[in-house]
């Protein structure tokens, strides 16, 4: 009986050199498993395409399939440039039983897609399961959450232990899981998709440009009755915003209130969105006093409030159309 396969996806964004170690180390996770590897390049107009296009070929990797540079020809964000490498599908014209991806930055570890794999393989009613995720300094990043919430974004912005427990079953980020545990949500650097779930869903919502992207395909799997796993004997070590440059914010970009609103909006109405802002507004106003009174160092980026406002209550994006994934892109196997 032949085994399941896999297509890991790898979306890059203006970092060859990052998404070229990301493809060597998911090869090398990939041994011994059916399937392939395909290099997203989002539009980068930096030459990117070209570069890792003469790399993969020039370090035997186009062979035998094993892996391809298609380019997106548009930058609509990360669920686009996904949704268009789960769109290409294997370069044989079939659809895998699974879709892998990976961030540009990310970096698994023999064994982390055969883990995640294994244990979708074993588990029917699992539609996504995702990696313990660390620095290069071996401390975890959180990758395993509780979906949003207006109580959770009140926590958020409060930053107050008397608050965070007394609403700690709404706090967001949940404390390091240390063995396999169903979460609300989990983060894309590192995830696998059951290829089954994407046909019944749809695949990533474009309109969300940047953020909130994996959260909205986890809360719609769900309610379809599909649940998101997180796996620490699945390991990644992941640089952390190469694409998007979030460490070195100034000010919060618009793209991501937008996603923001998009999401609440989206999933529980306008009234509820709005509150869910005056939620975080009232929870940011106090750990503003906290900060008056106890002397605390500014750490938001600048002007967060009155963004978070003008971007909440302001004219919304329009949503993208839905598109599906299930159908592979004939021109991305030629």
């Amino acid at each position: 009986m032949s085994q399941p396969t896999v297509l890991c996806v790898i979306l890059n964004y203006r970092t060859p050199e990052l998404t070229l170690k990301a493809a060597a180390a998911a090869l090398t996770a990939m041994e011994g498993i059916p399937g392939e590897v395909v290099i997203v390049d989002n539009d980068s107009g930096d030459g990117s395409f070209a570069q890792m296009s003469q790399a993969a070929t020039s370090r035997g990797w186009t062979a035998g399939n094993r892996l391809r540079v298609i380019s997106a020809g548009r930058n609509g964000g990360f669920g686009a440039g996904m949704n268009f490498g789960m769109r290409a599908g294997l370069s044989s014209g079939g659809t895998p039983a699974f879709y892998y991806l990976l961030n540009s930055d990310a970096f698994p570890e023999p064994g982390a897609i055969r883990h995640l794999r294994d244990f979708l393989i074993a588990h029917p009613t699992a539609g996504l399961a995702g990696s313990h995720v660390e620095g290069e300094d071996a401390k975890p990043h959180c990758t395993a959450f509780r979906f949003p919430s207006i109580a959770g974004e009140f926590e958020t912005a409060a930053r107050t232990g008397l608050i965070s427990r007394a609403l700690k079953h709404a706090v967001v980020p949940l404390p390091q899981p240390k063995g396999e545990t169903q979460v609300d949500w989990t983060a894309g650097a590192s995830l696998m998709l059951r290829a089954q779930m994407i046909e019944q869903i749809g695949g990533f919502d474009e309109t969300f440009f940047l953020y909130f992207e994996e959260t909205d395909l986890c809360l719609r799997a769900a309610r379809e009755g599909w649940s998101c796993w997180y796996l620490p004997q699945s390991r990644v070590t992941h640089l952390g915003s190469a694409s998007t440059g979030m460490k070195r914010w100034t000010r919060t970009p618009g793209y991501w209130f937008e996603s923001r609103r998009h999401y609440f909006t989206k999933n529980h109405g306008h009234a509820y969105a709005a509150v869910a802002t005056l939620a975080r507004a009232a929870g940011q106003a106090i750990w503003l006093l906290r900060r008056f009174l106890e002397r605390k160092p500014q750490t938001d980026p600048e002007h967060f409030l009155r963004d978070l406002f003008t971007y909440s209550f302001g004219k919304p994006a329009t949503p993208a159309p839905a598109r599906a994934v299930s159908a592979p892109l004939a021109e991305d196997r030629k």
